[in-house]
């Protein structure tokens, strides 16, 4: 293949990586108009709104967890696909070198990151000929927060708060329900699912994610499938789960089913959840020149408006702020539901950081500190470090170890989104710290809270695992854990999980 090839791909990486897509844009504007003023999640989507625009204006990625790429590539026949193949390899490398992309490909039985994003299994390149004569190009990037809350059911089943799925629509309709309604936060919501009905446990999933490249605006050509995904809509934002989890009017931007033959033993219920920001693109190449033809999902011809009418954390007045190191006395004067701007220095800490403080000391004194569950895309300038991209990961996969960090090191708070569990909420109480929720994707807006990178540490987990020492300024959160054993994440969990027993009575 020519070297136009390996342009076009990587254009395509780098606009799928920063740019939303129109359909994923009007979606979010509707979610914007639908929650009242002054609310958290209208505080959130306010968040959301600017980062997009951020990311757009700068070419940063819009959210710091780039995800697994995947390509779905349509060729012509007889056209050389060991060559795309070795070609998209070396786009997804330059744009990781770039900074568009985060090295995100593990050794799954050393833990060491590659750094390129290149290893056994990453990046995903599905082939497909047809007879056309031009190539086509989609490719989607699916952060690890959702892509921890893809489901799969086994039909018949019994599901929590909605009673037994049968091998029907209707049991599809409450596997879907079931899904989002499990995802709460922790898949930074409002998102959007892929389903597939049936195929086997490998298909089902393949055909799921599938679904994801479908525009949220479309109708689906089955009328059967098409009246369960608007059934589905209309009842999965009745559940008041909202943005980031923090309860309200919309939970879910699109719902896309297919369907695939099974066998008689098996009814499999596949659902694929993305998050809010969707990030899938795609282009029509010449075959010979490798030169992009046509865009797919967007028309570059097109001015795109902003999504944000204004700049800055939309501030009420009752906002409180706080300078690190913490005192206990500062921590237990919050309660949930108080919105925070943090000054001073934070430390970064992820699953790598975690495990290693359980049973090494910390390389910074951690008392009164504030610990964020993040793992930035950064830049080198110099002898320093840059960084270009910065929110929260899902904080549940540190709740076997949160606890005893936070009473062994004296943490005072932790960032991150989606919310942490029992263990490390009797912590907060006991302890006298905090969980502070930051809004999901957001990594252009809270990297520009970040002044400068002061430091790292135990940078042999990699860039996304290490303990990065960032100073910042009114780096907004929400206290949705504190120190008297309140959790706003139990809250809308409770609440949402009895709007879910109501519909499936």
């Amino acid at each position: 293949m020519p070297q136009q090839f390996f342009d076009s791909v990587l254009s395509l990486i780098v606009k799928t990586s920063t740019d939303l897509p129109p359909d994923v844009r009007a979606a979010m504007k509707v979610a914007m108009a639908q929650e009242a003023a002054g609310t958290q999640s209208a505080q959130a989507l306010s968040i959301i709104a600017q980062n997009i625009d951020q990311a757009a204006d700068c070419e940063g990625a819009i959210c710091q967890d780039t995800g697994m790429p995947t390509f779905e590539v349509k060729t012509p026949v007889g056209a050389n696909q060991i060559e795309m193949k070795t070609q998209i390899r070396e786009a997804v490398a330059e744009a990781t070198t770039r900074g568009k992309l985060r090295p995100n490909s593990v050794d799954s039985i050393t833990g060491e990151n590659s750094g390129t994003n290149l290893g056994p299994g990453t990046p995903i390149v599905h082939f497909e000929q047809w007879e056309r004569d031009d190539i086509e190009v989609k490719l989607i990037l699916k952060g690890g927060g959702c892509e921890n809350m893809n489901a799969q059911y086994s039909l018949p089943s019994e599901l929590a708060n909605l009673g037994r799925a049968d091998r029907t629509l209707e049991g599809v309709r409450k596997c879907v329900l079931h899904a989002v309604w499990n995802a709460q936060g922790k898949g930074c919501a409002p998102g959007a699912v892929g389903v597939c009905i049936g195929g086997d446990r490998t298909s089902g999933y393949v055909h799921a994610k599938e679904q994801l490249f479908r525009t949220l605006d479309d109708v689906n050509p089955d009328p059967r499938l098409a009246q369960l995904e608007a059934s589905i809509m209309g009842d999965v934002n009745t559940l008041g789960i909202g943005t980031m989890g923090f309860g309200g009017r919309t939970s879910l931007i699109g719902c896309k089913i297919g369907a695939l033959n099974r066998l008689p033993a098996s009814f499999f219920v596949s659902v694929a959840y993305d998050c809010w920001a969707f990030r899938r693109l795609g282009v029509v190449l010449d075959a010979r020149s490798g030169a992009i033809r046509s865009w797919l999902y967007r028309d570059p011809a097109s001015p795109v408006a902003a999504m944000a009418d204004q700049a800055g954390f939309p501030r009420t007045g009752r906002e409180v702020a706080l300078r690190t190191p913490l005192s206990e006395e500062q921590v237990r004067a919050l309660k949930v539901g108080d919105v925070v701007l943090v000054s001073g220095r934070m430390y970064t800490g992820r699953d790598a950081v975690h495990a290693h403080l359980m049973t090494h000391q910390p390389p910074v004194d951690l008392t009164g500190a504030v610990l964020y569950h993040c793992g930035p895309v950064v830049a080198k300038e110099g002898d320093g470090w840059r960084v270009t991209a910065a929110g929260p990961t899902t904080s549940i996969r540190e709740e076997p170890y949160q606890a005893d960090i936070i009473t062994r090191y004296g943490v005072r708070a932790v960032i991150g989104k989606g919310g942490m569990g029992a263990k490390t909420l009797g912590a907060l109480k006991d302890a006298g710290a905090v969980y502070l929720n930051a809004v999901g994707g957001a990594a252009q807006f809270y990297a520009r809270a970040i002044d400068r990178v002061e430091g790292v540490s135990l940078m042999e987990f990699g860039t996304p695992e290490a303990m990065w020492h960032l100073s910042v300024t009114d780096f907004p959160a929400i206290v949705t854990m504190d120190a008297h054993g309140n959790s706003l994440h139990k809250d809308v969990e409770q609440a949402s999980a009895a709007e879910l027993s109501a519909i499936g009575s």
